[in-house]
């Protein structure tokens, strides 16, 4: 992401009272709203990762879709909620999660061991979910710009190695996610292995 577009991004998020607190860091990665912009909970979750990771899960929240920063702050609480509250997790179980307002919201970040995969997978990769349900319709370009920055900055970051791969969560696990036009879409991805 060019510098213009990096301070265009800023601009747009000041604009949208989001993006006070967001970080950007010295490889130019573009904003990740972080957790107090979207009022997270305290995370009780201490198990860091050991990095660089090879992996990234690709899954979806299969809940409503959210296309404004308002909306999608309301989602990221939700999966939060959800996963703390109903599910008895240490915080939400991604480490980022994308909506189709084009932002990355951070859930447990580069260094905390995620709940998205299980015990396999979750030591071993970094959980990105797009908030949304994807099984009938693919995410907005936006949020696909949005995935796809978030990974370039992981290897910037070396948080992940740069051949990392990609997996969709029907790779490693038995279910849908994260739904078939989203699993199109990252097939045709570069990193993207079965």
């Amino acid at each position: 992401m060019s510098r213009l577009c990096a301070l265009l991004a800023w601009a747009l998020l000041a604009l949208q009272g989001l993006g006070e607190g967001a970080t950007e860091d010295e490889a130019c990665c573009g904003p990740i709203v972080p957790r107090r912009e979207w009022k997270a909970l305290a995370s009780e979750c201490a198990q860091e990762l050991e990095l660089p990771l090879r992996y990234v899960v690709v899954s979806h929240t299969v809940g409503g879709h959210c296309d404004t920063p308002a909306l999608c702050l309301k989602a990221a609480q939700n999966a939060q909620h959800y996963h703390v509250r109903t599910r008895g997790f240490c915080d939400v179980g991604y480490n980022f999660l994308i909506g189709e307002d084009g932002l990355v919201y951070e859930g447990r970040g580069w260094k905390i061991k995620g709940a998205h995969t299980g015990p396999i997978w979750n030591p071993k990769a970094i959980g990105i979910t797009f908030m949304g349900n994807f099984m009938e319709r693919s995410p907005h370009p936006r949020a696909i710009r949005a995935a796809k920055s978030l990974l370039a900055c992981g290897v910037a970051r070396g948080a992940l190695l740069p051949n990392y791969e990609v997996k969709g969560h029907r790779d490693v696990q038995q279910t849908l996610s994260p739904g078939d036009r989203l699993y199109d879409i990252i097939q045709e991805w570069p990193h993207y292995r079965e």
